[in-house]
């Protein structure tokens, strides 16, 4: 009967495997992000996963952001929870506000213009607009598809985003699972390790 490796041959290959296992892995993780800047090692130009395809990855986030998460319909909609009244109120107070101030200072239209006058002005038009919602909304819809390419506009943000940034928003979101994978290489390196110990004794 092969004679039994010794403890020390049980732990030191595991463990071999787990260190391999686990350095592979992190490297692996890294080399998403770094280099940054393409390097030259023995002759081959080596340069992260992200920086070097960051062109492409924009193009498919803004591909998928303005096809599948955020649509004019979506920003329509999202305007339709507004207090459109109180939004009006505020509008009309900046905009008419210092005109109206210039019209009291003439002599007759002055006495008309009134803070109660002005006020029912301000309703009146706010009714008016308030009563045709729909069909502002529409006319904001289609200049909102004339005017605002999701898809571009995404694209262009995340060029734009130095690596770095990049590099940390996707450790936000997946620094566990990038971890996991990490440490799941250094214990499928212990039991690879662990396995071809047993092997050689069984073949001994």
């Amino acid at each position: 009967m092969p004679q039994a490796p010794d403890l020390w041959t049980w732990l030191l290959i595991p463990a071999i495997g787990g260190v391999i296992g686990w350095s592979t892995n992190w490297l692996a993780v890294k080399m998403i992000f770094r280099p940054i800047r393409p390097v030259r090692v023995l002759g081959f130009r080596l340069q992260g996963l992200v920086p070097r395809r960051q062109q492409d990855l924009a193009k498919a986030i803004g591909r998928v952001v303005g096809a599948h998460l955020v649509e004019h319909q979506d920003i329509v909609r999202s305007l339709d929870e507004i207090d459109l009244a109180a939004a009006l109120g505020s509008v009309l107070d900046r905009g008419l506000g210092p005109k109206i101030g210039e019209l009291r200072s003439l002599p007759l239209i002055g006495g008309f213009l009134t803070e109660e006058r002005v006020g029912d002005i301000k309703q009146s038009i706010v009714r008016g607009v308030l009563q045709h919602k729909a069909a502002v909304l529409e006319e904001i819809e289609r200049g909102l598809e004339r005017g605002l390419d999701v898809p571009r506009l995404v694209e262009q943000k995340v060029a734009a985003f130095a690596v770095e940034r990049l590099e940390r928003l996707i450790l936000e979101v997946a620094s566990r699972e990038l971890r996991a994978i990490v440490v799941l290489g250094g214990l499928l390196g212990v039991l690879l390790g662990a396995l071809q110990v047993g092997y050689l004794w069984l073949r001994g």
